[in-house]
């Protein structure tokens, strides 16, 4: 593994990614898609990255099965008015679009899982579409370890189209979020390629009809399924939230994925995986080291509320403690690999990196290639 600079920028790079739908290469006016350099693997890298995610994603399956039969639920912080709902949706095997695991990488040692981003997660787009079409254009000869859209298409072909039903597949983000609807559409786009009838609804559109007990559209029609780039953990607070629990509605991602879209995930798996190569010590409680640790929020996004050192004081929100391990650093840069499962399937990865050692929204997405 190793960061290279570019030899060239192609000139007219802005026209070329806002003609495929990307239109958030720059983020509060700083360069969030970045071609000036791109990071290099060997096969036998990404080989290794495919193998360890989807043993991962294995194991994180084994643990929602444990949390669920062991009723640990209030463990990972979820209400108690929706523990039940959570495991008729486990016990029902709902189906599963994605994830994306980020790890620290060198190319060296083992990847070290530091979070699982198993509900909401983006930067799809910018893995599966933007970088496939600048690999096009840097040098066609080279292969990307990226069968995103492909795999996809497989997901909703074979197992979202019986969802369905014939009806109307919804696909929702938040309104004012350039980044979450580019997401939201590419899926959309996806699952028509597929043949599913879709439609396209912002989050605070939905309503609800109290006579029909259903989820509705803006012109009254139900909601059969929808597609929502909305955190699990935000929609429970929401007034709407107890209507979840008798409307039939069916998710994606569905409500099990609420144990895993939360940090309390890691020092469960560490609990039951001890010393795994690709996990890194993880704990509830503060450990008592002059070690490192990272403290993470159950449930923190983009890096928010993260802080890394060796002592710490109690928070009222609910946190957990992993061992802090540097990520690799290369011309100045912190680069963290996130690794896409679709389905069940290893599917690609995707860079981002910063100039600091935390990743959050601000950090650029650099593209990658790998020598057959």
């Amino acid at each position: 593994m190793m960061r290279k600079a570019v030899p060239f920028i192609r000139k007219d790079w802005q026209k070329r990614v806002e003609e495929i739908g990307f239109g958030f290469y720059e983020v509060d006016g700083l360069p969030y898609w970045d071609e000036s350099a791109y990071y290099q693997f060997t096969s036998g890298e990404v080989d290794r990255l495919e193998e360890v995610t989807e043993e991962l994603y294995g194991m994180c399956l084994k643990l929602v099965d444990y949390v669920v039969s062991h009723d640990l639920l209030e463990r990972l912080g979820i209400p108690a008015l929706f523990h039940d709902y959570v495991r008729q949706s486990w016990r029902r095997q709902e189906a599963s679009i994605y994830g994306r695991f980020d790890f620290q990488y060198d190319g060296k040692g083992e990847p070290k899982l530091l979070e699982f981003n198993a509900d909401t997660p983006t930067a799809l787009f910018e893995a599966s579409v933007v970088q496939y079409y600048w690999l096009q254009d840097f040098d066609p000869s080279k292969d990307q370890f990226n069968s995103i859209h492909e795999k996809l298409l497989d997901v909703m072909d074979h197992r979202l189209r019986s969802l369905a039903k014939g009806g109307v597949f919804y696909f929702s983000s938040v309104r004012g979020s350039l980044e979450d609807y580019t997401t939201s559409e590419y899926l959309r786009d996806v699952a028509m390629q597929a043949g599913i009838e879709t439609g396209q609804i912002f989050i605070d559109d939905v309503g609800y009809d109290h006579d029909r007990r259903r989820f509705v559209d803006l012109e009254e029609k139900e909601i059969p399924c929808i597609f929502k780039l909305y955190p699990w953990e935000w929609m429970l607070k929401e007034p709407f939230a107890e209507y979840l629990l008798s409307t039939g509605m069916t998710f994606f991602e569905p409500p099990w994925k609420m144990i895993l879209s939360n940090k309390a995930i890691l020092p469960l798996l560490w609990e039951m995986y001890p010393h795994h190569p690709n996990l890194l010590a993880a704990h509830f409680a503060p450990p008592d080291t002059l070690t490192p640790f990272v403290e993470k929020p159950f449930f923190s996004r983009e890096g928010e509320g993260i802080t890394i050192g060796t002592s710490f004081s109690r928070r009222k929100e609910q946190v957990m403690y992993q061992e802090y391990r540097e990520l690799p650093f290369f011309s100045g840069n912190y680069p963290v690999i996130g690794s896409w499962i679709v389905g069940s399937r290893s599917a690609g990865m995707g860079i981002r990196e910063d100039t600091t050692p935390i990743t959050n929204n601000l950090s650029r997405f650099v593209p990658h290639l790998f020598d057959q």
